[in-house]
């Protein structure tokens, strides 16, 4: 049966090779349609000379998840990927101080004894709590929400003491740290979200102890080599990949989808079509306007979105003694935080995030070089700033920081090669929604059944995978969707697949 039916996946970012990987081991035929020269989306290389770069994440978090994908499809991931764990995981800088994080209790307990008055205390209780919002909330992450009765579900009820609603992620971690850098230190991962920790929701406290819990890791060659693995598998099950081959539109007939149309012209119709675009452009570009009603685009226009990026990859001719992941506080965070989200104006005093991974991986840089990538957290386009004429200001004022902050008072002498990209350039050249990097908000009114649907609630025979449907933002949510949307197909399609027991990798009390 499976072998009849075929499945077009529009965008080969993570998501949708995900699903690619799962459904053509499962027998369906699987065509991927990728504008870009290079599999990966937000997730591919850049490539400037000898100085290799991911676009966009740079590090795996839920390394377990990657893994059951690959076991799901009878493979390994270590066959086609090398790993490295990191610890420290990443250094943290204040004004006043700086903290290297730690995913073991011992040297973390250690570390934070040296640096704070309050000790390590609340850090062990957060530990252990957070571990059980974690395995309470996860099963509720994995399952699909098409219908209200989803929401009846028993895990769901179980887990509701622990969304904590209507508490913030700041304001949560008030019952293990009393000082705001001691907070700082659990909440900035709001940031993966695209969210302020002011208003991320409670329940996102579960990020930064997966992180302390289950570890950061570095993937030799860079996390873009994820999807060249997830695309080889496509490949080996006999699916096909399509780069350079941009989809225009999508066919539909009686509010069905049917196929896509490339830009030159080409028409594929297929049994289902998998969008992994960014899901706003998508449904503002790729669907005619008078096709949808909840996702019109005057309705997506007023919905809430994560916040933009400011990226700078430098091909330096020196090696900088930095750690693999640096984050650099604003001295006055709470403003900065501010700007980004409420005011939507630039900052005089920027956060900013540091990858140096070319010490550990060589292979991304040229003996004695370095490959360095600069992200710094930035309004997206609702701001209306003329990126044009801001983006040669910013990039001197990100230099100077540098140079302030971390000491690379010399490096404008040692740029090689340099490649940026703004609010405007992910809106204009990445396809991505008001440049909003992390798609739509994640706050409660955007999040499970009322986050557009993995199973597109206004188009037949079409899906969702990536950050714009649940489970949301991040690679393994975005793994997950892939698998979720993957399992509907299947469903639909009476096509048996492998299950692996939910959650055996979670961590007991």
């Amino acid at each position: 049966m499976a072998q009849s039916k075929h499945i077009i996946i529009v965008g080969a970012g993570p998501g949708g090779l995900c699903a690619g990987m799962l459904l053509s081991h499962r027998g369906f035929k699987v065509s991927v349609y990728d504008k870009h020269a290079e599999v990966g989306g937000r997730n591919r290389a850049i490539q400037l000379g000898d100085f290799r770069f991911d676009t966009g994440p740079t590090f795996l978090l839920m390394k377990d998840v990657l893994d059951e994908m690959f076991r799901l499809c009878d493979r390994n991931s270590e066959d086609y990927l090398q790993f490295q764990a990191l610890n420290p995981m990443y250094k943290l800088q204040y004004d006043d101080r700086e903290l290297s994080v730690y995913s073991d209790r011992d040297n973390m307990s250690a570390e934070l004894e040296r640096v704070f008055d309050e000790g390590s205390a609340g850090y062990l209780r957060f530990m252990d709590k957070e571990r059980q919002r974690f395995n309470k909330l996860y099963p509720c992450i994995t399952r699909e929400y098409s219908s209200w009765t989803s929401l009846l579900s028993l895990d769901l009820f179980k887990a509701i003491p622990w969304l904590a609603f209507p508490k913030s992620v700041f304001a949560n971690l008030g019952q293990y740290f009393s000082q705001e850098k001691m907070r700082l230190a659990f909440c900035f991962q709001s940031k993966y979200l695209g969210m302020s920790p002011w208003d991320c929701p409670a329940l996102f406290t579960m990020l930064p102890y997966l992180e302390h819990d289950y570890g950061l890791y570095h993937v030799n060659g860079g996390l873009n080599q994820i999807a060249h693995a997830m695309a080889n598998v496509i490949v080996e099950n006999g699916g096909s990949i399509h780069t350079g081959s941009e989809v225009a539109s999508l066919i539909i007939e009686n509010r069905s989808v049917k196929g896509i149309k490339l830009s030159n012209g080409e028409e594929i119709r297929g049994d289902e079509v998998v969008i992994n675009a960014d899901f706003a452009h998508a449904m503002t570009h790729l669907v005619a306007k008078d096709q949808l009603q909840k996702y019109s685009p005057a309705s997506l226009q007023k919905r809430d979105y994560s916040c933009s990026t400011f990226m700078l990859y430098l091909g330096l001719d020196k090696v900088y003694d930095l750690p693999h992941h640096t984050i650099a506080f604003a001295k006055d965070y709470r403003t900065n935080i501010k700007n980004i989200f409420a005011s939507k104006t630039l900052s005089s005093d920027l956060s900013f995030y540091v990858h140096n991974p070319s010490v550990k991986d060589p292979g991304l840089a040229p003996a004695g070089k370095s490959a360095l990538y600069v992200l710094v957290p930035m309004p997206n386009n609702d701001a209306d700033l003329d990126w044009d004429s801001h983006c040669q200001s910013v990039r001197e004022q990100v230099l100077d920081t540098l140079g302030e902050r971390l000491g690379l008072t010399d490096i404008r002498e040692h740029i090689e090669a340099e490649k940026i990209i703004t609010p405007l350039n992910w809106e204009r050249d990445e396809n991505v929604y008001k440049g909003a990097t992390f798609s739509l908000a994640h706050k409660f009114s955007q999040m499970l059944y009322w986050r557009p649907h993995n199973q597109f609630e206004e188009l037949d025979n079409c899906y969702l995978v990536g950050g714009g449907t649940h489970p949301g933002s991040g690679l393994p949510t975005i793994y997950e969707s892939a698998r979720i949307s993957s399992n509907l197909i299947s469903k639909k399609h009476a096509v048996s697949y492998k299950h692996i027991p939910q959650n055996t990798w979670l961590k007991k009390a």
